[in-house]
């Protein structure tokens, strides 16, 4: 049996249900086929290696390695146990793990690094931000790790908003205008973020039995999650966090310092060939040149993330307004 799902504008047909990812409402099958851990064997696994994380395992063993294989797809594999291979083109994923290990832990990395690889494959460049809806458009809040750019797209949800993507952004370039495909109907919090929001990380359930980190849903009728391809309005740059500071500042960034910024925050950049990485640029270059970006040093403070939210609305909403009659980017 095939299930369809969605996730980041990929209709997936998958040996089994991808926990977190919404039906496909279309008939069965897809553009992306899914095999996990069904017996499908994966290609020879020797190859070129392309990246080796500096990050190690309790084993000093690096906990990704990414090669070339010799057939010609990609393959991503983790120290824990999980391997992913990666046809040449995006269009197909084999995946498997070793006995004693679940499915919601290898979901994981499928759902971040391995799809926004598959993407990358497609020609599509990926933020590695969170997006949220505003007046039926996007707003996308980029930042160094840390930044709490889902803790931030989780407070807009307690706030009402709808919420596009946590994690992944994928961009869409049409003509002037750059679309974000909406990723799936979940943010993946730590718990201190959960504490600060929720008062206990008890009150969110955790993203895999193995894992801390916890997951609000957005599929619950308490919070929005949006899921058609919006406009992107504007991009926030989660800058820094100040106890002492006792209000949000907000401002903008030049181009050359977004391109910087964004070159910075792209997802999977460590894989990017040279025609990825020239291809890339060129993407952000013209996001830069047609899209504002701001700048946001806010409080550190937990109680004043709804203050944060409703700072970035009004500011994104007066951006709107101000570019109204403007044809760049109008979708």
């Amino acid at each position: 049996m095939l299930y369809s799902q969605l996730a980041y504008g990929l209709h997936i047909a998958s040996n089994c249900r991808v926990p977190g990812l919404p039906a496909d409402e279309r008939s069965a099958g897809g553009d992306l086929e899914l095999h996990l851990n069904d017996g499908t064997e994966l290609p020879d696994l020797s190859g070129e290696v392309l990246y080796t994380s500096e990050n190690v395992d309790e084993f000093s063993q690096p906990c990704l390695r990414v090669y070339r294989l010799c057939t010609g797809a990609y393959g991503l594999f983790y120290s824990d146990g999980p391997r992913f291979a990666v046809d040449p083109h995006g269009h197909k994923i084999v995946g498997d793990w070793p006995t004693g290990y679940c499915l919601e832990d290898a979901v994981t990395y499928l759902l971040g690094p391995v799809l926004a690889f598959v993407l990358r494959l497609r020609g599509i460049v990926s933020l590695h931000a969170s997006a949220v809806a505003i007046e039926g458009r996007a707003i996308s809040l980029v930042g160094s790790p840390g930044a709490g750019k889902s803790t931030l797209s989780a407070a807009f949800a307690q706030s009402g908003f709808a919420v596009l993507s946590d994690d992944v952004v994928p961009l869409i370039e049409e003509g002037a205008c750059f679309r974000v495909q909406p990723g799936y109907p979940r943010v993946n919090l730590w718990p201190d973020a959960v504490r600060a929001l929720f008062g206990s990380e008890d009150a969110l359930p955790r993203i895999t039995p193995t894992w801390d980190k916890r997951f609000l849903s957005l599929d619950q009728s308490e919070f929005l999650f949006e899921p058609q391809a919006l406009p992107l309005g504007v991009v926030y740059v989660l800058r820094s966090r100040e106890a002492k500071r006792s209000v949000c500042h907000i401002g903008p960034v030049s181009p050359a310092s977004a391109m910087i910024t964004l070159v910075a925050n792209t997802y999977l950049n460590y894989l990017l060939d040279k025609n990825m990485r020239s291809e890339e640029f060129g993407v952000l270059g013209r996001l830069v040149n047609s899209v504002p970006v701001r700048f946001v040093d806010s409080p550190d403070a937990a109680s004043q993330l709804g203050e944060l939210v409703q700072a970035i609305a009004v500011d994104a909403k007066e951006v709107f307004s101000a570019r109204s009659g403007l044809p760049v980017n109008s979708c």
